[in-house]
């Protein structure tokens, strides 16, 4: 895999203002994991309009939670760690300053649900239908995201000699690899989480049809969050600028979380001797 080119796409004329790959890869995927989400609402009967309408404070609950997400979980030391956006507050909000570098997917998720949910409340739907409907596309979304890490060169694992190991500027390589020779390749961790999100997608769109009579309202978005973590925490392994608690990567402590919790739920739910809880649900 060659190296990529600049992470500014082109330049907005008359304004004078850059605009990134990663942020385009990012809308792209927001845009593909709406589409899914179109299709989902059309095959279940519902008007399709209520995905494009709860896509707008999606999208700004979900970027504000990516930011504040990665801002929180940044490593100490530098000028993009926890320390030094507090020195420099305004580097929190400044996306024209180097595009939207700097998201966290969990806290993305958090806030795209909060979203949801608050858009569900004012145009009386279910939250959890609602929310199966538009994970589905969820996984794809991140795939297509994650390429954005590519361009910015950036999500990349220890060196390697693997032959789809990946070439990193030094310029953008962490201090502990700065020594290595130009020719070192790197475990493309992006790429990783990229492939395990297209398969997460193929799987959540294989249950939610193949399974649909089976299924309950909030079923699909509990498999989501069995699904996702599991390849994240693999991927956390390729993390050399994870942040960490007690030498345990913060993602793979919030992944186990998430997959322990979430299965209790399906489980939960699923109980033989709660035939009653489909027709309660909301």
């Amino acid at each position: 895999m060659p190296l990529p080119p600049d992470p500014e796409a082109f330049v907005i004329p008359f304004i004078d203002r850059p605009v990134y790959w990663y942020g385009l890869m990012v809308t792209l995927g927001t845009l593909a994991a709406a589409y899914v989400a179109d299709r989902e609402a059309r095959r279940h009967g519902h008007n399709p309009d209520h995905v494009w309408n709860a896509l707008i404070p999606c999208m700004i609950l979900g970027l504000l939670g990516a930011r504040l997400y990665h801002v929180v979980s940044s490593p100490a030391g530098g000028g993009t760690s926890l320390s030094g956006y507090l020195k420099d507050p305004m580097s929190i909000v400044a996306f024209w300053d180097g595009g939207l570098r700097g998201l966290g997917i969990y806290g993305a998720v958090v806030g795209g649900l909060l979203g949801l949910w608050l858009y569900t409340r004012w145009a009386k739907l279910s939250f959890r239908e609602w929310a199966d409907i538009c994970v589905v596309g969820v996984p794809l979304g991140q795939a297509i995201g994650r390429w954005g890490n590519w361009f910015n060169q950036e999500l990349y694992g220890n060196p390697t000699k693997l032959p789809w190991g990946i070439p990193i500027a030094p310029e953008y390589r962490l201090p502990q690899f700065a020594a290595e020779p130009e020719s070192t390749r790197f475990h493309p961790s992006f790429l990783y989480e990229s492939l395990w999100s297209v398969l997460s997608f193929f799987v959540l769109s294989y249950i939610a049809h193949r399974w649909d009579d089976r299924l309950r309202h909030g079923d699909l978005v509990l498999l989501y969050l069995i699904l996702y973590p599991a390849g994240r925490y693999l991927v956390e392994l390729q993390r050399p600028d994870a942040w960490t608690w007690a030498g345990i990567p913060v993602a793979q402590i919030v992944s186990v979380a998430s997959i322990v919790a979430a299965s209790v739920a399906l489980i939960w739910r699923h109980r033989s001797d709660r035939p009653a809880l489909a027709a309660a649900e909301d």
